[in-house]
């Protein structure tokens, strides 16, 4: 290490960046010059990956032996592991704010010839800030959490910030204030660090993030802090909380099995990571039998758990991943798993399950954490949901507000962005989600809109008509674009309910009241764009010129007038915009092989150049009966040939966001792919693209302080 290399070999090394990864690297040639190491970095993440290669002075692949020579991070914490394809993995935690390791490599013809790279590992953060969000009031207070990979080491820097993005600069006293960091250190556990933060007096804008760094990196997700002046407080921590009475349903619960664990050579096994989701709401069977309803992946783990299995509250990620058979468990038994509607079985179409209550575990009234009113603090206290076999959606309803109470996000609101919905979702038989079970496609599946509605844990949480608290479905899976745009999916409760009738033997219905109650509606996301999609110049011309050649051809009847515009049904994609002075008017969905958007206006305002840049969008599906069965009738007729594109995992209908009197196919784009085809149009609909990363089952998952990479194996789940 440290040497010059020869200029043969550091061609062959700069041969290898060129025609591999593209990037610079790093590298250190063997003592004799018979081989060169190469990386991308020589800095990685606990927890995180580093290729490391080695190469002749010809610049072929050289056959070596890995191993780790050295390390400073403490030894109770390993220094990583590497494997015979040259692939480092971190280890978990470390004892101080970095730990540098030394990576070395023996030929395998000469195991005398031997190269090493010194590689800096740096802790990041284990998960979120937890909570993900809170809903406050003036004045009111919340602790925030931060987990940072050190053991009895490290501290986590805050501030406050208008934007996720935020830095410091940009905060103010007018944000509120944060209290004294404080730093809970163990030498068996990640350090944890708290701050309250206390809102301030008067609103100065409708969110405020807490930020938080550690050693330079800031955390990915900030805390959304929702301000309001309704009196309603609302902290998902209370979701995550241990119960000591009869357990509130959306709470933190999972199967007390749903953990993997890695054993040492001398075949001792530790807990490695776990899981956990939504103990959803409370059902019961025709001699009154009750049974804790959530997901097939919560309660059974994706098929792979049994019937008898003991379902705890809260889930092992919010008890330090200590099952109930090992020492030191803070675990509660709420049930144990009775019926669930298996993934495997092509005749199945919900994800869903039921756990058998335990005599006084659960609250035999169904109530939900969140569903009710404020108390004196504003704290929403619990409250049942409307009892029965939940609500159908209609035409008629598909505008409504939907709310849902889960372990991560606490209550949420949001609105139907789509409907008919065929989707793919990949399951795993691990809770690391590294060995692959199968890839479910569900039809008929209700769509809800937003970032902020759900995230990982909000497996199996009830979603309600948040205007009388009908169950409306259960969420099960969910996608995001990392950028503001998500889409969370629902089993209709019809179609749940159903099928977990066919497994128990018996009608089930839920466990409620007969008064129906409007739930307080929280919505981290706002409900339409609040700014219109970036389009380059070049292709705002080209709308521009289209524009004004059909100007003239297009007035009358209606039509004001055109101009270029931004699509809102495929973002970043130029349209036409056309001004109309009534909704009904007769445009063409395409104009010069780009879209039209229509904008409702008066003659003035397009004359004075003051007409809207925009459609109105109003939340939720507004479509008329025979628009919904119409759109509903393409989409079954062209799933399959949609869903048959392996960059596409998703096929529905919505509402055009670039003409809203219009019904429209959803199309959902896995992020990393790109269509064979993405058509304008399909079967006399028009289409809007989503992309996002692929849905996957939201389960929650924490690892625990791992041993010495270099002495463990995977002993199974």
């Amino acid at each position: 290490m440290g040497r010059v290399l020869t200029s043969r070999l550091l061609l062959a090394v700069l041969a290898f960046a060129v025609a591999g990864c593209g990037s610079i690297n790093y590298a250190a040639q063997a003592g004799d010059g018979s081989f060169a190491l190469s990386a991308a970095t020589l800095n990685v993440g606990t927890n995180g990956q580093i290729a490391l290669r080695a190469i002749l002075p010809s610049g072929d692949a050289a056959a070596v032996t890995w191993k780790i020579a050295s390390g400073t991070n403490a030894a109770t914490l390993g220094q990583g592991h590497i494997d015979a394809n040259g692939i480092y993995t971190a280890p978990g935690s470390l004892s101080g704010d970095s730990a540098s390791v030394r990576v070395e490599a023996a030929l395998t013809s000469d195991p005398s010839s031997i190269a090493s790279l010194l590689l800096t590992v740096h802790p990041g953060f284990v998960q979120p800030l937890l909570p993900q969000n809170v809903a406050l009031t003036p004045g009111a207070t919340a602790d925030v959490t931060a987990q940072i990979a050190e053991v009895d080491a490290g501290s986590v820097k805050w501030w406050l910030a208008t934007a996720p993005s935020g830095d410091e600069a940009s905060a103010s006293g007018t944000l509120g204030s944060l209290s004294s960091t404080e730093c809970q250190r163990s030498a068996e556990h990640y350090t944890t660090c708290t701050v309250t933060y206390a809102a301030p007096s008067a609103i100065p804008a409708p969110e405020v993030y807490v930020v938080a760094a550690v050693n330079g990196s800031s955390v990915t997700s900030p805390l959304r802090v929702l301000l309001n002046s309704q009196g309603i407080v609302s902290n998902p921590v209370a979701n995550q909380a241990t119960q000591t009475g009869p357990a509130m349903l959306g709470a933190s619960g999972g199967n007390d099995g749903d953990f993997d664990t890695y054993a040492d050579h001398s075949g001792e096994s530790f807990v490695a990571d776990c899981c956990g989701g939504t103990l959803g709401a409370l059902v019961e069977d025709d001699e009154n039998n009750q049974y804790i309803l959530s997901n097939n992946h919560v309660l059974a783990e994706s098929d792979q758990g049994h019937v008898g299995d003991t379902i705890d509250q809260p889930g092992l990620i919010d008890g330090a991943c200590t099952p109930l058979s090992r020492p030191g468990s803070t675990l509660h038994p709420v049930g144990t798993l009775d019926y669930f509607v298996p993934l495997a079985s092509k005749q199945t179409n919900v994800d869903a399950a039921l756990a058998l209550t335990s005599p006084g575990a659960v609250d035999a009234g169904g109530s939900i954490l969140g569903l009710g009113t404020p108390g004196h603090d504003g704290t929403l206290s619990a409250a049942p949901p409307m009892a029965g076999q939940g609500e159908t959606l209609t035409a008629g309803n598909l505008g409504m507000d939907v709310a849902k109470s889960g372990r991560t996000t606490g209550l949420t609101c949001s609105n139907v962005d789509a409907v008919a919905l065929t989707v793919k979702v990949d399951y795993y038989k691990d809770c690391a989600e590294t060995q692959p079970y199968t890839t479910k496609t569900f039809q008929n599946q209700i769509g809800i809109g937003g970032t902020h509605f759900t995230d990982s844990g909000d497996s199996g949480a009830l979603v309600l008509d948040a205007s009388n608290a009908e169950a409306v479905g259960l969420y099960f899976a969910g996608g995001t674009d990392g950028d503001g745009n998500g889409l969370s999916v629902v089993n209709p409760i019809g179609d749940v309910l159903h099928e977990l009738s066919t497994e128990a033997g018996s009608p089930l219905s839920l466990v409620g009241t007969n008064a129906p109650h409007a739930v307080s509606c929280l919505r981290y996301d706002p409900a339409i764009p609040a700014e219109l999609p970036y389009v380059g110049p070049t292709a705002l011309a080209r709308a521009q010129s289209i524009a004004e050649g059909a100007a003239d051809t297009l007035r009358g009847n209606g039509i004001l007038g055109t101009a270029a515009g931004h699509s809102f049904d495929s973002p970043g994609d130029p349209a036409v915009t056309v001004y109309v002075d009534h909704a009904t008017a007769s445009v063409p969905q395409i104009l010069g092989g780009l879209r039209t958007q229509v904008i409702v206006t008066d003659p003035l305002s397009v004359a004075r150049g003051t007409a809207p840049t925009m459609p109105v969008l109003e939340p939720g599906l507004h479509l008329s009966a025979a628009a919904l069965a119409g759109a509903t009738a393409v989409e079954k007729s062209v799933a399959p040939q949609w869903m048959a594109d392996p960059a596409i995992f998703g096929v529905g209908v919505t509402e055009s966001r670039d003409n809203p009197a219009e019904p429209a196919l959803l199309v959902l784009v896995d992020i990393g792919k790109n269509p064979q085809s993405m058509p304008t149009t399909m079967g006399g609909l028009r289409v809007v693209y989503m992309r996002l990363h692929r849905f996957h089952t939201t389960l929650s998952k924490w690892a625990t302080t791992q041993r010495s990479g270099c002495s463990v194996q995977r002993a199974g789940n």
